[in-house]
């Protein structure tokens, strides 16, 4: 199975038409996924005070977030699609890395830092105004090397599509090309 985990707030956005494309493709080809979007779900990213009391325990306490790990442990692939602000991931985003992405869940410390999940291959996918390489070291670094990989998401592509709302249609319509191309 596939989670998509969907990062904009804006229905109408490009990032929403990758999505609806990806969705069209899996629908069409019986691929069975989850979309976990955040925006729409109300997920929030902010730790409460008894959230972080329970946090070194690899312990929960919203509902929402047994949800998704329930949808990820499920799962042999991820996709992860978001805007790029202010050169790396939505706070939304990061806030699902920091609250899902547990100890005793996703990893743990037995004899060194272990992962636990088994999760084969990602696709990241980002939207941005600005050249690839002005974020590159914060995704592949940060998001892939230092958040993904360790908790076993392996096998990570980055797909970015730069210049979205000054590119013309046919850029846009290239890029959807791409991502569908990158699922298959």
């Amino acid at each position: 199975m596939v989670t998509i985990v969907f990062a904009h707030p804006w229905h109408g956005s490009f990032n929403k038409a990758i999505l609806d494309a990806i969705i069209d493709e899996y629908d069409n080809n019986n691929v069975a996924y989850e979309v976990l979007d955040l925006h729409k779900d109300n997920f929030n990213p902010v730790f409460t005070e008894d959230e972080l009391s329970v946090y070194n325990k690899g312990k929960v306490l919203d509902p929402l977030i047994l949800r998704y790990q329930q949808v990820i442990k499920k799962s042999d692939k991820m996709i992860f699609i978001f805007p790029n602000w202010w050169n790396t991931m939505p706070a939304i985003l990061k806030g699902f890395f920091d609250k899902v992405l547990l100890k005793d869940f996703a990893f743990n410390y037995e004899g060194g830092f272990n992962a636990l999940l088994d999760i084969e291959q990602s696709l990241i996918i980002t939207t941005s105004e600005h050249p690839s390489p002005n974020f590159k070291n914060t995704i592949e670094n940060g998001l892939i090397g230092d958040m993904l990989k360790p908790v076993g998401i392996r096998n990570s592509v980055w797909l970015s599509c730069e210049g979205t709302s000054k590119g013309t249609d046919e850029m846009r319509e290239s890029f959807i090309d791409l991502v569908k191309q990158a699922i298959r």
